[in-house]
């Protein structure tokens, strides 16, 4: 096992594209569709307490995607950087990346500790008056803030075990994770089996228990089965140089998300104007289109290493090609969601408990909102060819134009007819200019860093 096993990162440079894509990718996308159950299933369970938990948990969702940005974003920059460094043979720099990616999560840890202390009641309160929903809304972020560790240290240790090609182990740490939540929510959200009745207090405990839960787990699998990595006590001392690498592609893939977290945040606040019900479908969508866009993140998992290691490699047709199978595969992925979504959107909803009124403005929202899946996995899998390749500020530049710069500003000014329904179409609106934008920056991207590779020899490094 040691001898197959040591050759998993080298294999990201030789072995068939086709057959090593959807070995890598595969098993990050099961693993991103568990990850989304932790919000999904949270909110199904919630749906059935009330309406004002469904909401709340909707409102706390920002914090819970900038949780989320700071660990994911920090981890795909030691992907990449791991990645790089060992397709250049650099297996020190590969070491110190790793242990230091480690210290780094710990450090984010921190800072949302704090938050869960000091910080939810005043956010809660600038979003909603109704007492209900925030109360909820505080129960329910406190703990996902104050445990938040066991996130950060499990978003690390999956993205470790990916950097090397070990995608079946990052799949097991998300699956033993998004299992637990599954199994504990009911029990503490309702009091089963002699447990308190928590509420949605009850989902964030089941959520932040799943997550110490595969964060252990993925810990002694990349202890125990990563030997493309080794930790050292001497690595975990915080090195400048190293942090900075982590970060060109960390930053960039953090503000990305947190980007989101801002978008959503303005969004509860528009559509908080017109009804609790409007941001409980909105809400509803976000966590629905996560089992669409988190098999395209999986996907990209996949990609991001392969394409690092054949950057360092310099293996220019290697990049090319895996980026071309995984754009063919994400737009097949975002076609079948447009599909689902036009053809049952109340199925969908149902599965949220929603009433007739959470129905009829839901469906109609579905089916505006998915237009834009039809080009939307494109410009996903471009982004992560932008950070792949060193250029992290492409993709965030891509995110902050859809995402700020039009999304929000045509939601506000189409909220202001009056109509909700007309809101839902800013979202394909927003679509546009990240199009153009992605085919642009892949073409530099190609011309500038692919290109020249072609006309010098793979040694030269």
């Amino acid at each position: 096992m040691s001898g197959t096993d040591s050759h998993s990162a080298s294999r990201m440079g030789t072995a068939p594209m086709g057959p090593l894509l959807f070995s890598l990718a595969l098993p990050m996308m099961v693993s991103m569709l568990f990850q989304a159950l932790y919000n999904v299933v949270d909110s199904i369970f919630v749906s059935y307490v009330s309406e004002a938990a469904l909401s709340a948990v909707s409102l706390a969702f920002p914090i819970q995607n900038l949780m989320i940005a700071f660990a994911v974003g920090t981890g795909v920059g030691v992907n990449a950087y791991v990645s790089k460094s060992l397709g250049e043979g650099n297996r020190n720099e590969a070491d110190r990346a790793s242990a230091n990616g480690l210290f780094l999560a710990l450090c984010t840890f921190v800072v949302f500790f704090f938050f869960g202390v000091f910080g939810v009641e005043a956010f809660m309160n600038s979003q909603t008056t109704d007492a209900a929903i925030r109360q909820y809304g505080v129960d329910y972020l406190s703990i996902c803030c104050l445990f938040s560790l066991g996130c950060m240290i499990q978003c690390m240790a999956e993205k470790l075990l990916s950097a090397t090609g070990r995608s079946n182990y990052a799949m097991i740490t998300q699956l033993v994770g998004a299992l637990t939540n599954i199994v504990l929510d009911p029990i503490l959200i309702f009091g089963l089996f002699g447990f308190p009745r928590m509420e949605a207090a009850g989902a964030a405990a089941a959520t932040v228990a799943g997550q110490f839960l595969g964060a252990f787990t993925g810990l002694y699998l990349n202890l125990r089965h990563n030997h493309d990595i080794q930790f050292r006590l001497k690595d975990f001392r915080p090195h400048g140089r190293t942090i900075q690498r982590i970060y060109q592609v960390g930053i960039p893939s953090i503000a990305m998300t947190s980007v989101g977290s801002v978008m959503t945040f303005c969004m509860n606040r528009i559509l908080i104007g017109f009804s609790s019900t409007a941001v409980a479908v909105f809400g509803v969508y976000f966590k629905m289109q996560s089992f669409i866009v988190m098999p395209l993140i999986g996907l990209n998992n996949g990609m991001v290493p392969i394409i690092a290691y054949n950057y360092g490699a310099r293996k220019p047709q290697r990049i090319v090609k895996v980026v071309q199978m995984s754009v063919v595969a994400a737009v097949t992925i975002m076609l079948l969601g447009f599909a689902a979504a036009q053809l049952c959107p109340g199925v969908l909803l149902s599965i949220f408990n929603a009433g007739p009124e959470m129905l009829a403005l839901g469906e109609v929202a579905l089916r505006i909102i998915s237009v834009h899946f039809i080009v939307a996995g494109f410009n996903i899998v471009a982004s992560a060819v932008f950070q792949a390749l060193g250029r992290g500020a492409m993709a965030l530049l891509v995110s902050l134009v859809r995402q700020l710069f039009v999304l929000v500003p045509a939601a506000w000014l189409l909220s202001l007819s009056g109509n909700v329904n007309l809101i839902w179409w800013a979202f394909p609106i927003a679509e546009v200019s990240p199009l153009i934008m992605c085919s642009l920056f892949l073409t530099h991207c190609y011309r500038t860093v692919v290109h020249p590779m072609l006309e010098q020899p793979a040694s030269v490094v």
